[in-house]
């Protein structure tokens, strides 16, 4: 018997996955959506995720991008872990189910020290026969929709074999990212080794500090590479070092790929994080003089104030946005 269209296409849909239907959905509805904008007078602001959204880091990469298109961000610095579920990985699939079970471990629960070392032997395994083709299938996604992937945060760096660096950097460069990012270690002579396979495929190793690390640390880390660079978190950087970060940026802005745009008091004023223009980081400085100077720096928000009564986490990450972009605009 013969079938009509509308037929043949609900038995076509009906014989698909559900997880494709559900995967061409999310796609879809980012890609309807109205393209996100974050890009101003040359400087790229972009959002750190998923952390930054608070949805745990084994997020699906089409759920993802779909909370990236709601609060307008059109770069970001991104985990690896949505991009492994995309591809397949049982660990990171395992752990996002388990978070949505209520399990927690997608929100940061920490197995024991057994399951860890056997979770890592898993994962190289399995990385080193992942389906590479699907990571510009991811960077095809994001781009389709309006974003840029620019930096690749990878957690557990030192403790990953060879094999796995070049997978991961190999996974930046399919991407379209110029950096990947890590936090920097106690022992820097660990960057050195990381620094070999920055220079082998010339992508950044940008390592993040907290209140661990200043300039010498840094100056060191340099030495140790050519691609060895820096995450300068401004935020941290004026609460452990109370002063401002632009003087260090200013002169090493070259080996800076992306900074992390947050607003923190002096260490000496306490240290709160605080809505943007209200702590002590010079946040608008920083941004005009990447903007005046034309450096090429992902200003990228770290979403961590404490949301204001009355508000939500999504408006606040939108007002984070909005004040760049009115400062980039003055």
């Amino acid at each position: 018997m013969a079938l009509t269209r509308r037929e043949f296409g609900k038995r076509t849909l009906a014989a698909l996955p559900a997880g494709v239907l559900l995967q061409g959905m999310a796609v879809g509805a980012a890609s309807q959506a109205p393209r996100p904008m974050s890009k101003w007078a040359g400087v790229q602001v972009g959002l750190n995720v998923p952390y930054s959204l608070g949805v745990g880091n084994n997020v699906a990469a089409e759920d993802l991008l779909k909370r990236i298109v709601e609060v307008g961000y059109s770069g970001v610095e991104l985990r690896a872990q949505p991009v492994e579920h995309y591809m397949g990985s049982p660990i990171v699939r395992a752990a996002a189910e388990a978070a949505s079970a209520g399990g927690g471990r997608g929100r940061g629960g920490r197995p024991s020290p057994e399951e860890q070392r056997r979770q890592a032997e898993e994962a190289r395994r399995w990385r080193l026969s992942a389906p590479t083709s699907r990571i510009a299938e991811v960077r095809r996604m994001y781009e389709d929709a309006g974003v840029l992937i620019e930096i690749l945060k990878i957690d557990g760096l030192y403790d990953l074999s060879d094999d796995e660096l070049d997978y991961f950097f190999q996974m930046a460069r399919d991407l379209g990212a110029r950096a990947i990012s890590a936090e920097i270690p106690d022992d820097l002579e660990q960057t050195r080794r990381i620094g070999t396979f920055a220079d082998k495929y010339r992508i950044w190793a940008a390592y993040h500090h907290h209140g661990q690390a200043g300039p010498a640390e840094y100056l060191r880390v340099f030495e140790l590479a050519r691609y060895n660079g820096a995450n300068i978190d401004i935020g941290h950087f004026t609460a452990a070092q109370n002063t401002s970060p632009l003087p260090f940026i200013r002169e090493h802005a070259a080996r800076i790929p992306h900074i992390h745009v947050k607003d923190r008091r002096f260490g000496k004023n306490g240290g709160e994080n605080m809505p943007f223009g209200q702590g002590d980081t010079p946040v608008a400085e920083i941004l005009r003089a990447i903007r005046d100077n034309k450096w090429t720096i992902q200003a990228t928000v770290e979403f961590e104030y404490r949301v204001p009564e009355g508000s939500d986490r999504v408006t606040e990450i939108i007002r984070c946005r909005d004040f760049c972009r009115d400062v980039l605009l003055s």
